[in-house]
């Protein structure tokens, strides 16, 4: 075994959870989480230095953790270092600053403290009686968001997994919802027999969308053409509407993975309302624009629609999961989430976590949320959504210097595509990307066309951290036209 795995032998020997059948029972071990810290810090200590992609493949990981069961146990500390030495050659250093390869942010310092608690607190957040505490933590965090973003305020909010569960919950609001218009309860009867949900969506949206409706039986969604940007366009959404009968569902989009691009939401939600439709949006990263006075603009609408669904783990830079869901009928939220059961303590007052979000059981993933925005405050997180956009515009400018690089978007938000001459050449920047190690930017198709994409997104992305990208972009190029 490696030296630290040896090291870690006589804290194993001396503490109570040493190894199997140990000492009379502790909550927790001093000296383990002591080593699970200073793993931990040597991490993200090196968190921004650190090449990117990860060295070591699934199998190679797999092999050098040991595939066999062992028969006897091994000491809690050698297990804790076996998992950190093994596996952080198969880790990629998403919360790197250089890190543009997905719309997936860091964690900030205080939602990373915050996050350690949760864990150690470990309450099952899914009744609001039973865990007092981490409920109420959530219910200020859910109004603070809803303030932030300028949305509803009698709107319910639910803490999911991601930007797919939490459309999921809207969506399931809004499909039972327009059902229970058209005169069909989809709780007691099903959806066989009953009316079509149309689920109309802009021909760019995020495939998460179609996923969401899969999940809940509603088919193939219906294409609204879209303009250059990605935005949807209300007079071509006015006429698929008109095209078709029964309950309809319109989604909307709030950052185009592509472009960035916001969709029209005054126009296209007074277009949707008109013929009696549901209006979704998704801002899985996009939705956090409302929260700068400066970028506000861009989400003019935004309220006027039914739900809305988001990501803190992107944007607003918590640890992984936690996606929002928010819907402005309640009623609509819980009447398709809530379940019944007696053994339950339900409340009384106010909803439970659980009939905002398609799970009973799960984390207090809102609590870094609240820490986030109690440290940040209304101007940090504006500050934040700014940095995050400038940086965006920043890259944008010095690629778009370099020869033979083409910026494809209007860097309106936090998205950046570029390309060059053609699909190969474009690959190939990408591919030295990869290897070069220090920023990481994936290809995309946008347009019929091969892109490399940069999606700003870290807490940590500043001035000299785009500096950084730019050089190693005009590196990149310089060795893609030296090998021709």
């Amino acid at each position: 075994m490696p030296d630290r795995l040896d090291e870690t032998s006589a804290i194993a020997r001396t503490t109570p959870s040493g190894g199997a059948g140990g000492a009379a029972h502790r909550p927790y071990d001093e000296a383990l989480l002591a080593l699970a810290h200073r793993r931990a810090a040597d991490w993200l200590d090196g968190l921004a230095e650190r090449p990117i992609p990860p060295r070591a493949t699934v199998d190679e990981v797999g092999d050098a953790l040991g595939r066999d069961l062992p028969e006897h146990g091994e000491p809690a500390a050698e297990v804790i270092e076996r998992l950190a030495e093994r596996i952080e050659p198969g880790l990629m250093a998403m919360g790197s600053p250089r890190f543009f390869g997905w719309v997936i942010g860091g964690t900030q310092p205080v939602a990373l403290a915050a996050d350690w608690l949760v864990s150690t607190w470990d309450q099952n957040n899914g009744l609001r009686n039973v865990t007092p505490g981490t409920a109420a933590v959530e219910e200020i965090a859910a109004a603070w968001v809803l303030e932030l973003l300028g949305l509803p305020t009698e709107s319910e909010v639910g803490f999911a997994t991601g930007a797919t569960t939490a459309q999921f919950a809207c969506l399931a609001a809004a499909r039972d919802e327009v059902l229970r218009r058209a005169g069909w309860d989809v709780a007691r009867d099903g959806l066989a027999g009953g009316p079509r949900v149309r689920l109309v969506v802009g021909a760019e949206r995020h495939g998460t969308i179609d996923l969401a409706g899969r999940y809940l039986g509603l088919g193939t969604p219906i294409e609204a053409a879209a303009d250059e940007q990605g935005r949807i366009r209300p007079e071509v959404l006015r006429e698929v509407l008109a095209a078709g009968e029964g309950p309809a569902i319109v989604c909307l989009q709030a950052g185009n993975i592509h472009s960035g691009a916001f969709d029209p939401f005054a126009e296209a939600c007074r277009v949707a309302h008109e013929a009696g439709a549901w209006v979704h949006v998704d801002g899985a990263f996009g939705l956090w624009a409302a929260a700068s006075p400066r970028l506000r603009p861009l989400t003019e609408g935004l309220a006027d629609a039914d739900s809305w669904s988001t990501d803190a783990h992107k944007t607003l830079n918590v640890p992984y999961d936690c996606g929002i869901a928010m819907v402005r009928d309640g009623a609509a939220m819980r009447h398709a989430l809530t379940l019944h059961a007696s053994y339950l303590q339900a409340t009384t007052e106010g909803a439970d976590p659980h009939e905002k979000v398609a799970e009973l059981s799960r984390r207090a993933r809102g609590v870094p949320t609240w820490a986030v925005l109690r440290h940040l405050g209304r101007e940090g997180v504006a500050d934040l959504i700014d940095r995050l956009a400038g940086s965006a515009r920043i890259i944008a400018e010095g690629v778009a210097r370099l020869p033979g690089v083409s910026v494809l978007n209007e860097v309106a938000f936090t998205q950046v595509c570029i390309a060059l001459e053609d699909d190969a050449a474009t690959q190939a920047l990408s591919a030295r990307l990869l290897l070069d190690g220090e920023v990481l930017a994936m290809t995309s198709r946008w347009h019929d066309r091969a892109v490399v994409r940069f999606s700003v997104s870290n807490w940590g992305t500043d001035a000299a951290q785009t500096r950084r990208t730019v050089a190693a972009v005009e590196r990149a190029l310089a060795e893609v036209r030296a090998a021709g």
